[in-house]
């Protein structure tokens, strides 16, 4: 069993390359939109409209805030526990950054080959609104990236990611590659006593949800 995260830059095309990742191999894609069912199954608020509509959420201090970054791990442990996905997004490589078994991926792009994107996906005319949106974006992230370490982004940044891929060079089908061959070869390695993911314990109700959502039942 193991695990890919990718965190990416918006408009980098870290979510084609998941998407990719998961087909070549077989896996479970997940992103905002999975994190969110299983968010809906167990009574919380739906975690994306947490995340991009209510301003100042990741600077307050309230049981809200804590118990939708408590859960939101809890959820990540136990996609990982159920094994063979990929998580895109939401912090997972902060909460998995410590197992051996995982392979935590930085997917960016410099902001002008943004800009042309977000032009094109959003039907922006002109382009310094393009870079005004892909700035508003990025702050969000960071900030949300920033609560969940109790650390500044960049201090967290350098040293967080197994490969960071630049998609101003690399075509997306290129890194895709990279990350389905790195993978293969972390499987390979030996766990000796390092940590892995088969040392997570979940709550079996959330596992079941999990797989519910998933629609996968099997152990991997």
């Amino acid at each position: 069993m193991a695990v890919v995260t990718i965190s990416r830059e918006i408009y980098s095309e870290g979510s084609y390359i998941g998407e990719k990742v998961a087909d070549d191999l077989g896996y479970h894609f997940v992103s905002k939109n999975g994190i969110e069912k299983i968010f809906l199954e167990h009574g919380l608020v739906e975690f994306g409209k947490v995340y991009e509509s209510i301003e100042g959420f990741w600077t307050r201090f309230d049981d809200m805030r804590t118990t939708t970054i408590e859960f939101l791990k809890q959820v990540i442990l136990a996609l990982t526990s159920h094994g063979n996905v990929v998580i895109v997004g939401r912090g997972a490589f902060a909460v998995l950054g410590g197992f051996a078994d995982v392979l935590n991926v930085r997917v960016q792009a410099p902001l002008p080959i943004r800009v042309r994107r977000a032009m094109e996906k959003e039907k922006i005319t002109e382009s310094h609104e393009a870079e005004v949106f892909l700035k508003q974006r990025d702050r969000e992230r960071d900030a949300f990236v920033e609560s969940f370490y109790n650390i500044r982004w960049v201090d967290a940044a350098p040293n967080a990611f197994d490969l960071v891929i630049n998609t101003g060079k690399v075509h997306p089908d290129m890194a895709t590659a990279w990350v389905v061959e790195a993978l293969r070869d972390l499987k390979k390695r030996k766990e000796d006593a390092e940590l892995t993911t088969k040392t997570i314990k979940v709550d079996p109700e959330l596992a079941g949800t999990v797989s519910e959502v998933l629609g996968c039942h099997d152990t991997h």
